[in-house]
């Protein structure tokens, strides 16, 4: 086998403003793939303990007193000694009063990639209000779609803005303004926000209103919860198990593993009066035998039925695929590990290269301010604590020898 290249992203320098979950996800994306990214945290007079921040995979951190000028010049001079991208989590204007907005920034450095994370539209009419996911997803439409017939819509905890929509859309603006950056020579300001990113996820079932796809009303349709061959079920043991079977053919496989073939039911799959009682029927057949007793009649089958797997079992149960992975398997030049394992064992392009963090992908480590920022900053620029910069009351100060910005 091939020995793999360097992760993708290798070379790659990240400022990242600590901030909640969107932006600390599009920084870890980055860091996954191999950029070095530096976290910058508020500073204290004294060793802060861990944030709330889990998303800390890769990262290292430094402590910045932004309320000072000699913190902004510390983040100028970093930006100007070659950072490559900048994360920006705050509401508009927050940076731009610090001085560190991405006019400033990218006179300093024209090659810098600026990115900028927020929930509603810059330029709408929620812009200046406080929010989340739940918030985000409700506005964009997203949140209309979701929840069953008889019930207020629900969200999917927080997945659909936040990450998704926010901190994954932000990462691949980021990837675009790097590749242009190849061509152009010239950094750019990248926007992100949770509303527009949620929208474009939904393009599909979006589309689907006008088509007839989704027109029936939430929860009454094929694919959110109204047709009953595309459902979850509740099986003998309290467990559940997952139904897809929307082709003929794979609709024939499960009512053959179900015991339920010659009852005319593929004639009435598309019969919505019928959809009740066929549900009924799947609902009282699946209850009659344990999660493991589907498993064995549907494993290895087309039936689109597979079981409905917890975080706990798929971390514990060495038959599961439950060894996380980075999201994305690049043949040549894979990301980082995100599970911990001696090296020489598992594949390095399948699994991740290098030794992988604690953790195992179920438990995200914390970073205090200043963890790992004296190394990053000498793999970076050189820099030597008590030369270059100094901590003084907990925050990064810029000392002789650099350019004070």
């Amino acid at each position: 086998m091939t020995t793999p290249g360097p992760p993708p992203l290798t070379g790659i320098k990240v400022l990242e403003f600590a901030g909640l979950a969107p932006g600390p996800f599009a920084g870890m994306l980055l860091a996954d793939a191999g950029a070095s990214v530096i976290r910058i945290d508020r500073a204290s007079d004294t060793r802060s303990l861990p944030t709330s921040d889990s998303l800390t995979r890769h990262k290292a951190s430094i402590a910045v007193d932004l309320k000072s000028p000699h913190g902004t010049s510390f983040i100028k001079e970093l930006v100007a000694q070659g950072a490559d991208v900048l994360i920006d989590p705050f509401r508009p204007g927050v940076l731009e009063k610090l001085g560190l907005g991405p006019d400033v920034l990218l006179r300093i450095n024209p090659r810098l990639i600026y990115g900028r994370l927020t929930g509603y539209r810059r330029d709408g009419k929620y812009a200046n209000m406080a929010g989340h996911d739940i918030n985000y997803i409700a506005v964009s439409g997203a949140l209309s779609l979701l929840g069953r017939a008889d019930d207020t819509p629900h969200p999917p905890t927080n997945i659909l803005a936040d990450f998704a929509g926010g901190g994954a859309n932000l990462f691949q603006g980021i990837l675009l303004a790097l590749l242009a950056r190849q061509t152009s020579g010239k950094g750019q300001v990248v926007e992100a926000n949770m509303v527009d990113g949620s929208a474009y996820l939904a393009t599909f079932t979006r589309f689907g209103l006008k088509s007839g796809m989704g027109a029936r009303g939430r929860g009454r349709n094929l694919l959110d919860g109204g047709c009953p061959y595309y459902e979850t079920y509740e099986t003998k043991d309290g467990k559940y198990f997952s139904v897809g079977a929307l082709e003929p053919q794979f609709f024939r496989e499960l009512i053959k593993g179900l015991g339920l073939l010659d009852q005319g039911l593929e004639e009435k799959r598309f019969d919505f009066d019928e959809w009740p009682g066929m549900r009924a029927l799947f609902k009282d057949t699946f209850k009659q035998k344990t999660r493991a007793e589907w498993e064995a009649i549907f494993d290895g089958t087309d039936a689109c039925a597979a079981p409905v797997l917890d975080y706990d079992e798929l971390e514990n149960d060495t038959a599961r695929e439950g060894d996380q992975r980075p999201s994305v398997t690049l043949r040549g030049t894979p990301c980082l590990a995100i599970k911990q394992r001696p090296e020489g064992q598992a594949d390095p392009v399948m699994h991740g290269q290098g030794q992988g963090v604690a953790g195992d992908g179920y438990e995200g480590g914390t970073l205090a301010p200043g963890d790992g920022g004296d190394d990053m900053l000498e793999k970076w620029l050189g820099w030597k604590r008590g030369r270059e910069y100094d901590v003084q009351k907990g925050a990064y100060v810029l000392t002789r020898g650099v350019s004070k910005l």
